[in-house]
């Protein structure tokens, strides 16, 4: 018997924050979501990737906010009435890091039996499909299920940035 099958016959289920980024929903386990706050003043980083928006003060801490549209090779996320900040916690080399993304709106709280999570499509999805745990079958749609630690790895991100400094002239 699968883990996944254990999960279910146990009726496991586990809560999800969903956002709206476009007209799509996506969603993260809840318990690697610290906060949720209002868009306000960002610091921007030189020769940082397009998707790294800024930084924010946050109680004193430097917390720099990724523009989840952007890092998924989509237009830069514009900021309107509904736009937030999910302040969540990622990992790097085994240290737990707050990170913020900014997303159009935040939805709701929602449970997903881990039975209803089906793996990350093949095809179609402009999202590469290691950032995705799965499609979450709510109803008569699915969300999607982001996999945080993989979707904003800091050794990836760190790479990219890495990769948009110009090579200095010898």
């Amino acid at each position: 018997m699968s883990a996944r099958d254990v999960g279910a016959a146990a009726g496991g289920a586990a809560q999800f924050l969903t956002f709206l980024l476009g007209r799509d929903v996506f969603a993260m386990d809840i318990r690697t979501v610290r906060e949720i706050i209002q868009v306000g003043p960002m610091t921007t980083v030189p020769l940082m990737p397009g998707f790294v928006r800024g930084v924010i003060n946050l109680r004193g801490a430097v917390v720099p906010v990724i523009d989840l549209q952007a890092r998924f090779g989509r237009p830069a996320a514009s900021v309107g009435k509904k736009s937030c900040i999910v302040i969540f916690d990622a990992e790097r080399d085994g240290e737990r890091v707050e990170l913020g993304l900014l997303v159009d709106a935040v939805s709701e709280v929602i449970e997903i039996a881990e039975a209803q999570i089906e793996p990350p499509p093949s095809f179609g999805s402009s999202v590469q499909r290691d950032f995705l745990r799965g499609m979450g079958k709510v109803g008569e749609r699915f969300v999607v299920i982001l996999e945080p630690d993989r979707a904003l790895d800091l050794e990836d991100m760190a790479r990219l940035c890495d990769d948009a400094q110009p090579a200095l002239a010898a």
